[in-house]
């Protein structure tokens, strides 16, 4: 199916695409030190072979990016576990998920899907993140469509109205399952709330009824467990950063380091909750109400599904009880993991390179990244 030229300027490459686009990153010298990085016993013409013999996206991504995740979760892991309570709905969904990692999130989701349905989500990434031409290249590549962060007010309107369009067309016309992050960035205090904006960008398509627009994405909320978050002491390196100077800014480096530590850090367990799509909900909202009342009801629907389908780890309970002091969880863990989740804590806040280190504070925030899923189940299950 031919996509309209109108998207032409976020949407993925297309079939025809992809020979020249793969002989220009193949030439680029920073994306072969990256292919060499990655398949160090991997001869680079090998992974060149790979890539040109790829006839469209999915088959690119099975080639290249789906051997390397399977070696991330052999190596990086101890093993990631799926549930999804209704598979027949998953290739004409909008799963909409809560967003720990910068690459894995989605990445992890592709995994999902090719060992679930034989396909694999188109991915929405922020034009903030493509800091490389290669990068842009490589993420298109790899089936991402692209949300621009970086226009003016007026360009943010019509780019808003381009991009909610284009994901009603991919799921409506196209039948493509689209992964969608919960807000813009991650949550990094792991406090996952729905950004109502993100809703009202996504009925702007139709000048109709927001509920009517938002029934035709089949949202599915989708929960991202870790049992570890590499990034952990960067997230709270930065909180540190912005307590002591509120108009901290991050470097250009910075997201790649995270994406870096996200992909290359150990996460032990992985969990994937995808929900049943939840229009029985939505259709249930009164469509008397404004629109704000409309989005914020929607957005509470998807943060009750994301909060109830947490995994959780005795990192997670143990952590919960040193920051609030509920003792309830106790026999979710044992004086070992104590003692060896003391040890991971310690070693993490010494990775954070301040030289006004606050390791109380710092040290606070990372008991928050763990405790707040709990908190958050806790609320949306009693």
């Amino acid at each position: 199916m031919m996509i309209p030229a109108e998207y032409d300027e976020i949407r993925p490459y297309v079939a025809e695409e992809i020979p020249q686009i793969c002989e220009e990153l193949l030439a680029d010298p920073e994306f072969r030190a990256i292919i060499g990085y990655i398949y160090k016993d991997v001869p680079f013409e090998y992974v060149a072979a790979q890539m040109r013999s790829a006839k469209d996206n999915v088959e690119f991504q099975k080639a290249l990016i789906y051997p390397f995740l399977k070696e991330v979760l052999k190596k990086l892991s101890s093993g990631l576990t799926v549930s999804i309570e209704n598979k027949e709905n998953l290739c004409k969904s909008l799963c909409i998920s809560n967003h720990r990692d910068i690459i894995m999130d989605s990445a992890l989701l592709c995994v999902v899907f090719i060992e679930s349905v034989g396909n694999t989500v188109e991915i929405a990434i922020g034009d903030n993140l493509l800091i490389r031409p290669w990068i842009k290249k490589l993420v298109r590549l790899n089936r991402s469509f692209i949300v621009q962060r970086s226009a003016s007010i007026r360009e943010m309107l019509a780019s808003s109205k381009r991009l909610s369009s284009y994901m009603h067309y991919t799921i409506a016309e196209r039948h493509q399952p689209i992964w969608l992050a919960q807000r813009e960035g991650r949550a990094k205090d792991s406090n996952d709330r729905t950004q109502e904006g993100l809703i009202k960008m996504l009925s702007m398509y139709s000048g109709g009824d927001i509920i009517d627009a938002l029934l035709e994405l089949n949202i599915a909320p989708t929960t991202i467990s870790y049992e570890f978050d590499p990034c952990d002491y960067l997230k709270a390196k930065e909180f540190q950063q912005k307590r002591d100077n509120p108009e901290h800014k991050k470097a250009p480096g910075d997201d790649l380091e995270n994406m870096k530590v996200g992909v290359l850090g150990y996460k032990g367990g992985i969990h994937y909750h995808i929900a049943d799509c939840i229009n029985d909900e939505i259709d249930k909202i009164d469509r008397a109400l404004g629109k704000n009342e409309k989005t914020a009801a929607v957005a509470r629907i998807i943060d009750k599904h994301i909060h109830s389908n947490y995994k959780f780890w005795p990192i997670n309970y143990y952590f919960y009880e040193l920051l609030t002091g509920d003792t309830q969880f106790a026999d979710r863990y044992t004086a070992e993991d104590k003692a060896k989740l003391e040890a991971y804590m310690q070693g993490q806040i010494e990775k954070i390179d301040l030289p006004e280190r606050d390791d109380e504070f710092c040290r606070t925030k990372i008991l928050e990244m763990y405790a707040n899923p709990v908190i958050n189940y806790l609320e949306a299950t009693k």
